[in-house]
């Protein structure tokens, strides 16, 4: 079978992910678990809302330096003209 990498730490074979899987029921119980899978469904999704809102903020500031840069570059290149 397969290895998968569990956040390439370590390769998790299927008796491995069996085991993990029975070590939860134990733990949480069987009803316990939807409720479990939904919190952490609902902390990825507001994880990679926050990660998008941070990435869009460092684009809209990367075109203001940009922009920034142009106006810079344009006056100083009038003052080379009038002179």
């Amino acid at each position: 079978m397969a290895h998968l990498s569990f956040f390439f730490l370590f390769p998790l074979g299927g008796y491995e992910l069996i085991a993990i899987i029975f070590a939860i029921v134990l733990l949480f119980g069987g009803r316990k678990i939807p409720e479990l899978m939904r919190g952490l469904g609902k902390g990825i999704r507001e994880f990679n809302s926050a990660r998008a809102s941070i990435e869009e903020e460092i684009k809209e500031g990367m075109k203001e330096e940009d922009g920034k840069k142009k106006s810079i570059q344009s006056s100083t290149s009038k003052e080379k003209t009038e002179e």
